[in-house]
């Protein structure tokens, strides 16, 4: 690794040989997957200058997630980037609507049918993670499957966070931040998890969660189907033949390299 004397500098990936750079690359790319699947302190075993560089990565997960949900909340529920009196008030009237009694997340949120099948939640996941082949959704797919409703909350605190950036009528920046938006997380998270005890029967969130996953999947160019198949280990007797064929082909050459 090379550092540089001096003034104590933060740490880039630049600091670190090859093998630590792809070491850190791939950590980090699963740890995204851990931020996007549970917000909780995770550990990781690495060095303490790796794991923090590493932890950064989550207030840039909420960032981009953010960013991505920005102009697809916009034009999902139709705000209008306009600084004329009808359109701030139609705005603002449509943002409180919206938030009241969190109708944002329900597929028909004016009548309150369908609730978390908004589009939006499948507009995420394709947008950040399973954009393509070589998606973090379908690298770390593990991460993923079963969809946790760690992820959904996430997405949804998200969404929020857009909707509030039209509360005043006018598009504003508001920080996704820790900070501001765990304690909408966790109101997320428990009124999720309090649907899917209630409706345990039907097992609802879970039919949700893994139509989210294949309509992703698709999104991505893989087949929902061929994804879920895995390879299972051989057996000894398939090595085994394999060393007997080695052995096989080990004495023939040595017959014929005697035979010259």
């Amino acid at each position: 690794m090379n550092f540089n004397k001096g003034p104590r500098q933060r740490l880039k990936a630049s600091d670190f040989d090859q093998v630590t750079k792809d070491l850190l690359a791939s950590a980090t790319s699963i740890y995204r997957c851990l931020v996007a699947c549970n917000m909780a302190e995770l550990t990781i075993q690495l060095t303490p200058s790796l794991v923090k560089m590493m932890t950064r990565r989550t207030s840039q997960v909420r960032g981009e997630l953010k960013t991505k949900m920005r102009t697809l909340t916009a034009s999902f529920f139709g705000f209008r980037a306009s600084r004329s009196i009808p359109a701030i008030k139609q705005n603002r009237d449509l943002a409180e609507s919206l938030k009241e009694g969190s109708r944002f997340v329900f597929k028909d949120w004016e009548m309150k049918r369908g609730i978390y099948k908004t589009g939006l939640i499948q507009e995420a996941m394709n947008h950040m993670w399973f954009a393509n082949r070589c998606d973090e959704g379908i690298v770390h797919a593990k991460y993923f499957d079963p969809l946790p409703v760690q992820t959904i909350a996430l997405i949804l605190t998200a969404i929020e966070c857009c909707i509030d950036e039209w509360m005043t009528g006018l598009k504003e920046d508001i920080k996704f931040s820790s900070l501001a938006y765990s304690p909408v997380y966790y109101l997320h998270l428990d009124s999720l998890q309090q649907f899917d005890e209630r409706t345990a029967a039907y097992k609802l969130l879970g039919k949700i969660g893994v139509n989210l996953l294949d309509v992703a999947r698709m999104h991505a160019g893989v087949d929902p189907f061929m994804a879920a198949v895995t390879i299972k280990s051989f057996t000894d007797d398939v090595f085994d033949e394999a060393i007997r064929e080695h052995e096989d082909e080990a004495r023939e050459a040595q017959e014929e390299g005697g035979g010259d």
